[in-house]
């Protein structure tokens, strides 16, 4: 049986990952950056103002 092979090398220093951010964008990034966006924008569209029933 053998094991996987890892690298000792962080991933933000990885040539392949330098050259795919350079190549393709960072979409990691993007891709947080959207789903934060999306979580705010659905919060404010589900926020009806409603006072909450034990605040009476």
């Amino acid at each position: 049986m053998t094991t996987p092979q890892t690298s000792s090398t962080p991933a933000g220093d990885a040539p392949i990952y330098t050259s795919l951010v350079e190549e393709l964008g960072d979409v990691l990034t993007e891709a947080r950056r959207t789903a934060e966006r999306t979580l705010r924008e659905s919060q404010r569209a589900l926020d009806f103002g409603l006072i909450p029933a034990d605040a009476a």
